[in-house]
């Protein structure tokens, strides 16, 4: 019981120690990150439908 004391100690200690973003910077962040998920969603869905129709027609 102990050890789980002490780890659950050295979690806090090492918590305190990192510099957390402020909320402006995070919703910029999160805004980033989900243009470009929807930019890569996009070049992927593109990059399937050629595909399928390059197959689509190989086969038929």
């Amino acid at each position: 019981m102990n050890k789980i004391f002490a780890f659950l100690s050295e979690v806090t200690t090492e918590l305190k120690k990192v510099t957390w973003p402020s909320r402006d910077e995070l919703v910029g962040s999160a805004i980033i990150v989900c243009i470009l998920v929807a930019v890569f969603a996009v070049i992927l869905g593109g990059m399937d439908a050629a595909f399928s129709a390059l197959i689509g027609h190989l086969i038929h």
